[in-house]
């Protein structure tokens, strides 16, 4: 570790300009998180074009500071009211909700924003190890390694999100179908233009964002019925006792160890490490029973695990390049916009703001304990704002947010298009973090395949010469097949199953 850089990616958010935007930023997004509908993903997307004339560093500290809080912000609604606000919380309402029928909201809300915070910063210490040994490695790749890996990344499409990995992969190539578009760098040959001088430089990745996750996710919601929520009107927050503690802490470190390792695979996200943690809550509990009537080990368990995961998921985007979740990929983008360089160069080049992120995260982790306890019943009062005031509120920051980035009607046009495909998407089992990956990666896919190629003087044979590349095509083939094998297996268990239940004859 390189003691200038900690200190001056620390002195760069220990300043009162930048503690005040992450303290907006945590504020809006529990705020996000707490509102079913919105995502910290979509806050994200939304936020991105604001950040353009700010401090490069400050602008992704701040998108990683929303991102930690939007996490933890979905268990307040899930637990007072039934309704996740983020995907992530599905787990934590199981025993959430329970709990609070059961007048122990404010002990719910307690245990769920300590698991939170002990799980992020358990996990920042991974984050802080882990990033720069992975990127020391990573230096010694050449382009048909980050060809490899690139399309490793690509192959983890399969499980980012939705249940049908065909249409993730689908959806995945259509975004680097998108990232095609434009003048090719080597050859100079019109790709997609349509003579249209606004394409040259292919499709700019901010509008499509901002249109894939907050137009189409408007117009989904608009098609959605109102439902009547049930609302838990006494809400007194309570500490978790030392007795909670004893029974709980094995579950936050368990939780904290799968989220961590869950974010840093590519694609995975918060949402299935907090399924994972909550499984494996019940799985090691003595009393598994009580799972699903209110138990505070039910809470702690997905709670700890999807904000470790937080942590863990950048930790491949800012190392290798490779985003570790939907939210990841748009924070990725943004380091893109601001002139970053993705992947190990980031180490060498701009190691501050490695540990500006660090020091971010740290900062929002703590925030967000003090906010969320203080002010949850008032952020779950957030759930009565009408639909009328607030996707109109959406539909403006979008349109604003896709002109503001370079200023002209086109990217304006490109969000609404995004959108409305994005909703058709959406209509037909397509989901938008897929794309967004697709999109992201595909330009450095092309890229260090035609750098590739023109250091082997076009023999593409030269690829399978690098054992790193080999190993990384290997795992891009068993992830292509894990689905067919993960089918086979469990064919196979239900074939010996069956067997061994058939009575033999006397």
């Amino acid at each position: 570790m390189n003691p200038d850089a900690i200190l001056t990616g620390i002195s760069l958010i220990m300043t009162p300009t930048s503690l005040g935007l992450i303290l907006f930023s945590v504020m809006a997004g529990v705020m996000v998180g707490a509102l079913p509908g919105l995502s910290s993903t979509m806050a994200v997307a939304l936020l991105l074009p604001f950040t353009i004339g700010m401090e490069p560093t400050v602008a992704i500290s701040m998108m990683a500071a929303l991102y930690v809080a939007g996490t933890f912000g979905g268990s307040i609604t899930a637990i007072l009211i039934n309704a996740p606000g983020a995907p992530p919380a599905v787990a934590t309402a199981l025993d959430g909700y329970p709990m609070a029928q059961n007048g122990e909201a404010g002990r719910a809300l307690g245990i769920a924003a300590v698991s939170s915070v002990t799980g992020g910063l358990l996990s920042l210490v991974a984050f802080i190890i882990a990033a720069p040994l992975l990127a020391s490695v990573a230096l010694s790749f050449r382009p048909q390694e980050y060809f490899a890996l690139t399309l490793f990344g690509l192959s983890m499409l399969a499980a980012i999100s939705g249940k049908s990995a065909p249409r993730n992969l689908i959806a995945g190539m259509f975004g680097v179908l998108v990232s095609m578009v434009g003048i090719h760098l080597v050859t100079g040959v019109e790709r997609f233009t349509f003579n249209t001088t606004f394409l040259y430089d292919g499709i700019d990745f901010v509008p499509v964002l901002i249109g894939v996750f907050a137009i189409a996710e408007l117009l989904k919601k608009a098609d959605a019925p109102d439902k009547a929520l049930q609302r838990i009107k006494q809400v007194a927050i309570k500490l978790p006792g030392l007795a909670d503690f004893r029974k709980v802490w094995r579950t936050i470190l368990r939780s904290t160890g799968i989220g961590t390792i869950v974010g840093i695979l590519p694609a995975e996200g918060t949402t299935v490490a907090a399924i994972m943690g909550y499984n494996e809550a019940k799985r090691w509990s003595k009393t598994p029973e009580e799972f699903g009537k209110g138990c505070i080990e039910g809470v702690a368990g997905p709670e700890a695990a999807n904000n470790a995961g937080t942590s863990g998921a950048m930790v491949p985007t800012l190392a290798l390049g490779i985003p570790g979740s939907g939210t990841t990929a748009v924070i990725l983008a943004a380091l893109i916009m601001h002139g970053f360089r993705p992947g190990p160069f980031l180490m060498t080049e701009n190691p501050e703001i490695l540990y500006a992120i660090f020091a971010a995260m740290f900062v929002a982790n703590l925030l967000f304990l003090f906010i969320g306890l203080a002010g949850a019943k008032l952020f779950s009062m957030i759930t009565l704002v009408p639909r009328t005031f607030l996707w109109p509120s959406v539909f403006c920051f979008a349109i604003v947010g896709s002109y503001a980035y370079q200023q002209q009607m086109f990217d304006v046009w490109v969000m609404l298009i995004s959108g409305l495909v994005g909703f058709v998407a959406l209509r037909h089992g397509f989901g938008p973090a897929p794309f967004v990956m697709g999109l992201v990666l595909g330009y450095l896919l092309e890229n260090n395949w035609s750098q590739a190629m023109i250091i082997f003087d076009s023999d593409w044979t030269m690829f399978f010469h690098s054992w790193i590349a080999n190993l990384f095509f290997v795992l891009t083939v068993l992830s292509l097949a894990s689905p067919f094998i993960g089918s086979g297996l469990k064919a196979m268990r239900r074939r010996t199953s069956g067997s061994s239940q058939t009575p033999t004859g006397e």
